[in-house]
């Protein structure tokens, strides 16, 4: 074909668009819609599948080779006996950790000088003090019965007469007077006098029946049983010392089996004279004192002791004193079982069940002789009952989490935060020591649910201080990352309105950084997406109004922490792209230095955070977005940036890429972007420094050096679509522009040499699509791509070239019979058209249409 001299028809689109309205004509679509779901049924039959054979259960009886591995799943292999082993020595090492109080346990050592500086009093008191005397003798006997009987007999001998009362003591006097008693045991204890050691222990004892003086009995509970724990220390040290032989003490874990008859003999024998103490106080406290030398005589002396001595407490009527009786008891109990938890659940609830008894008469009056009030009163059980519920508490993960995680529920239904910041508070002093909330995630989990039930106000949530600490026990990831979604599942739900609360930020972007750190490179697709959606979420209710310069910052801030999950990244850009549009709608067309300067700082980061992702095309599209919201703000030289770097990126494009795991073309997604950036161009000025068309000619070189498919006619697609382009390019008044922005019309004002270079460049394209159609009709297979190409191009020049001009015309009417040529055409397509072209041939000035449809005919396929 001869070379082809291009013109571009003048346009006059507002009087074609009034021309080339559709006529409403209604329609029954019937059972279609196009959203409506595609049912495809697959009518193959599984390959290898046999007729009548079931999904369920099969037999075979060929024989399969067995697998050498799967013999050692039986547990019988060396790696299995020796886990098995290991577990086995890791349940002994937990059983005996529980056996033992750890650390963790404030002693109660640390609460001893607190008591005595807290409860004080300036009332005289008395003490029963005890005087040396000479022993009785008595008739020697060498029957073990007749000593025990003579040792009672002392023992009572003593109770009766060598004691005498101390009365109108100070506080000093009486702390004094109890240390002096207390040496008195020692000194009785080394010079062998054994029994006077055991009386001055009941005396003592006897004392914690007296409530005279009643707001000093806290310090008086202290120094009395500093006596007790003297004595039982010395009598276990007593029986201990007789069970060693040769030098050799007992190890730590003895048991009976490991004490010689002499010991246990010893050992019955006081806790003979003990039991032969008439009143309860004394014989309560003293065998208590003595609790550890059960381990004496059998292995379960302690478990059947404590239950009993728990029972024997309900004997004592005051409320005070049995309280005390109750935390000493606990006391020497979490000293030697610390894992026999009945008995110090028994005396708390035992403890509870006395209460009532503080309105009874008896205490009602002894306060009215005092002169206590009842507040006052109540102070005094403190000590004791904080002792109770620390040795009840203890080491108590599964039980106190249990009882916490329905109490929490009540408290979000019926309190404040406040209160429910306190429960959060003593759930993570529980939990923490030790790692114990490891064993409790489940049920930490229902706390943080019930709380996110009743409340829905995130600043008020965020507000409580434990919140994030409780949030920061969830160290496993899995429950981790579990627990973040609920939360962000329920702020999407009930955040309704845009959020600037610098407390609810800063919270949630903590909650939403836990989700996206939990990525790694074996996180699946799925998973991505699915977090990508919460943290989405988040970001889209972030909003700070007016104040652009703090949204622009926490994208910024946003962008640092988010950078492994791409659709946010993306998100992050298209947020700032539109916080460049709102700039501009807020100004109302006032473009300040400011709003300038903004902008091109929107166009930065946008700049700097598109070549961070991994899809092209995504960062091709967002080179267009970006570039057009630059050029809507009148940023040119950003606007410039961005469609360059589009430009050089288009040689990167793969020909292949993946889509949802499988191998696809790229080529119509390559196509569909050219052709929406030639769509854009249109209204981009060309740089003084870079000549005409510089843009729409890198994108041409770009196509033609373009590795395409083999079997593709992509590059010729596009240089068809662009002389509408460079047509619409030639008029002098183009079909869009930007305001404030000048195009190339009012750059160029129709310079003859500006329109000579589009025809020189539209001739050029031409001439290209015309060799590559006589490339395609050597062959018989590619007659059908050259008849849609010969088409395509035919319409282009129909809608776009000036054909008053005999060649171009006549080159219409040539490809327009090439498309006719071997009968591959669409008949229907070819029949509207001809249509069209009758009609456009009635408009004025258009007669040169009419004698070219005289020569466009159509042919039959044969």
């Amino acid at each position: 074909m001869a070379a082809v001299q291009w013109h571009s028809r003048e346009r006059r689109y507002q009087a074609e668009l009034q021309s080339s309205r559709l006529e409403c004509v209604p329609v029954e679509f019937g059972d279609y819609h196009p959203l409506k779901a595609i049912t495809v049924t697959d009518a193959k039959s599984r390959r290898g599948a046999r007729k009548g054979s079931t999904s369920s259960s099969s037999s075979s009886s060929s024989s399969v080779a067995l697998d050498p591995l799967s013999s050692m799943l039986d547990g019988t292999d060396p790696l299995s006996m020796f886990a098995a082993a290991s577990a086995v020595e890791d349940l002994g090492r937990k059983k005996r950790e529980e056996e033992v109080v750890g650390t963790d346990f404030e002693p109660w050592s640390a609460k001893r000088g607190e008591i005595l500086a807290r409860f004080t009093t300036t009332e005289k008191l008395s003490i029963v003090s005890i005087y040396h005397s000479s022993a009785k003798i008595f008739p020697g006997s060498s029957a073990v019965s007749e000593k025990v009987r003579t040792r009672l007999e002392e023992l009572d001998d003593q109770e009766e007469g060598s004691q005498r009362e101390l009365l109108n003591l100070s506080q000093q006097e009486y702390a004094n007077r109890i240390e002096e008693l207390n040496q008195s045991l020692k000194e009785a204890w080394a010079t062998d006098q054994k029994v006077k050691a055991l009386k001055i222990v009941i005396q003592c004892s006897k004392l914690l029946s007296d409530t005279s003086v009643i707001q000093f009995y806290p310090s008086k509970f202290v120094l009395i049983t500093d006596i007790l724990d003297t004595f039982g220390r010395l009598v276990y040290d007593r029986i201990s010392s007789m069970c060693s032989a040769d030098s050799q003490t007992l190890p730590d874990s003895f048991t009976a089996a490991d004490v010689n008859d002499t010991a246990k003999e010893t050992c019955l024998n006081w806790f003979f004279k003990i039991a032969s103490i008439r009143e309860l106080i004394p014989r309560l406290y003293v065998e208590a004192a003595i609790l550890k030398c059960n381990r004496f005589l059998n292995k379960t002396g302690i478990q059947e002791t404590l239950p009993r001595l728990t029972a024997m407490i309900r004997g004592i009527g005051d409320p005070l004193v049995a309280v005390y009786a109750r935390a000493y008891l606990c006391r020497v109990g979490m000293e030697v079982a610390p894992q026999l938890k009945d008995s110090l659940n028994r005396n708390f609830f035992d403890l509870l069940s006395t209460f009532r008894q503080i309105h009874g008469d008896s205490v009602q009056n002894q306060l009215v002789l005092q002169h206590v009030e009842i507040p006052q009163y109540l102070t005094l059980y403190s000590p004791a009952i904080h002792w109770i519920l620390q040795c009840v508490a203890y080491r108590a993960p599964d039980d106190y989490i249990h009882c916490a995680e329905i109490w929490v529920e009540f408290t979000c239904r019926h309190f404040t935060k406040r209160e429910v910041n306190t429960v959060l508070a003593d759930i993570i002093k529980h939990l923490t020591p030790d790692r114990a909330f490891e064993d409790a995630y489940p049920l930490l989990q229902s706390v943080i649910q019930k709380i996110l039930t009743y409340f829905h106000d995130f600043s008020v949530l965020f507000s409580m201080e434990r919140f994030l600490p409780f949030l920061d026990m969830f160290q496993k990831d899995g429950v981790r990352v579990a627990v973040c979604r609920t939360i962000m599942e329920v702020f999407i739900k009930h955040q309704l309105e845009p959020t600037r609360d610098p407390v609810i930020l800063n919270a949630l972007l903590h909650v939403c950084k836990a989700m996206h750190d939990s990525v790694n490179a074996m996180t699946l697709e799925d998973e991505k997406r699915s977090l990508s959606l919460l943290i989405s979420g988040f970001i889209r209710m972030v909003w700070f109004g007016r104040d652009f310069e703090q949204q622009l910052s926490f994208c910024v801030e946003a962008r640092a922490t988010f950078c492994n999950l791409e659709p946010l990244l993306v998100q992050l850009i298209h947020t700032v792209n539109q916080l460049a549009m709102e700039t501009r709608r807020m100004m109302r067309g006032n473009h300040s230095r400011k709003t300038a300067a903004f902008v091109r700082a929107c166009a930065a980061y946008s700049f700097i955070t598109i070549p961070s992702l991994s899809s092209i095309f995504c960062r091709l599209s967002l080179y267009l977005l970006s570039g057009q919201v630059a050029l809507a703000n009148q940023c040119l030289s950003q606007a410039d940036a961005f469609f360059k770097a589009a430009v050089s990126l288009l040689p990167e494009v793969p020909r292949t890429i993946s889509v949802e795991g499988k191998s696809r073309s790229s080529e119509s997604l390559l196509l569909d972007f050219i052709n929406n950036f030639f769509a854009m161009l249109l209204v981009v000025p060309d740089h003084p420094e870079h000549g005409v068309l510089y843009l729409v000619r890198g994108v041409l070189n770009m196509v033609q050096d373009y590795t395409w498919e083999d079997n593709g006619d992509a590059k010729v697609k596009v240089y068809i679509s662009a002389l509408p382009l460079l047509a619409a390019m030639s008029q002098e008044t183009y079909l869009y522009s930007i305001p404030k922005v000048d195009s190339n019309e009012t750059l160029y004002g129709g310079d003859p040499k500006f329109l000579t270079e589009i025809d020189k460049l539209c001739e050029t394209l031409i001439s290209q699509v015309l060799d590559y159609l006589k490339t395609l009709g050597r062959e018989e297979n590619t007659v059908r791509r050259q008849g849609s190409l010969s088409f395509s191009l035919f319409s282009s020049l129909l809608a776009h070239g000036d054909l008053r001009n005999n060649k171009l015309n006549q080159l219409a009417v040539n490809l327009w019979n090439l498309n006719h040529k071997h009968g591959c055409s669409d008949t229907r397509t070819s029949v509207r058209t001809l249509e069209y072209i009758k009609q456009q041939a009635q408009q004025p000035g258009m007669a040169h249409i009419g004698d070219m449809v005289q020569r466009l005919t159509l042919q039959s396929r044969t």
